[in-house]
């Protein structure tokens, strides 16, 4: 199996990742009944395994086949835009770092918040707001490092035809959501038309990769 077919393989794990991290954050684990920081505290004690294991697929195994996709889809457009794509796959690295490291702080991070509980509720609580503004800026809500990476790919996807034109134009237009999330009166906005986006662009980008020769150049949109 070559690097386009593993590709396109993790770019479809990176789109299941999102369905279910919206399924189990959004849908199946439920923090309203728990008021305050007293309440977050006790909502991670009680769910801390399964949001462990969560943590586990949406960010630290992401950050993994992210590495692996950013490799693929720079051997796919480097022919017709090389420095472009030299440019965005070191953004695409970071983004990796900085998705895993977003998922073992949360890991790391709410062992810390339960052990410290244990003697000092107060501390456990401003130590899990600490935690999570923290992941928020490393990658749980703030998108321009990822939204570059997806703008610089699809502007390099335009110079050629490896890839669908659809495809490149929904991936700028994703991308510019990402970029958005920095700024705070439009941050939620662009994160939820970044994340959604995403799924349909992981899976579209996931075909490609698997359907269609490494050297793509007759692709057409």
């Amino acid at each position: 199996m070559n690097l386009q077919k593993i590709g396109g393989l993790a770019a479809l794990y990176e789109a299941a990742a999102y369905i279910f991290g919206f399924w189990l954050f959004l849908g199946y684990l439920d923090p309203t009944r728990y008021e305050g920081t007293a309440g977050k505290v006790a909502f991670l004690i009680e769910t801390q395994t399964i949001q462990y294991f969560g943590n586990i697929i949406i960010y630290t195994l992401f950050g993994v086949f992210l590495v692996v996709l950013a490799l693929a889809m720079h051997e796919r457009l480097k022919t017709r835009a090389e420095g472009l794509m030299q440019t965005a796959t070191v953004f695409g690295f970071i983004w990796a770092g900085l998705v895993i490291a977003s998922g073992m702080i949360s890991v790391v991070g709410a062992d810390a918040v339960v052990t410290l509980n244990a003697t000092d509720t107060t501390g456990a609580g401003a130590l899990l707001q600490a935690i999570s503004a923290i992941q928020e800026g490393l990658g749980g809500g703030v998108e321009v490092v990822g939204g570059i990476w997806l703008l610089l790919l699809s502007v390099a996807g335009l110079r050629g035809a490896a890839l669908p034109k659809l495809l490149n134009y929904l991936g700028i237009l994703i991308g510019l959501a990402g970029v958005l999330t920095i700024i705070p009166p439009v941050s939620e906005i662009g994160a939820a038309i970044f994340g959604l986006g995403q799924i349909v662009w992981f899976m579209w980008v996931g075909i490609a990769l698997l359907r269609a020769p490494a050297d793509a150049e007759a692709t057409k949109a």
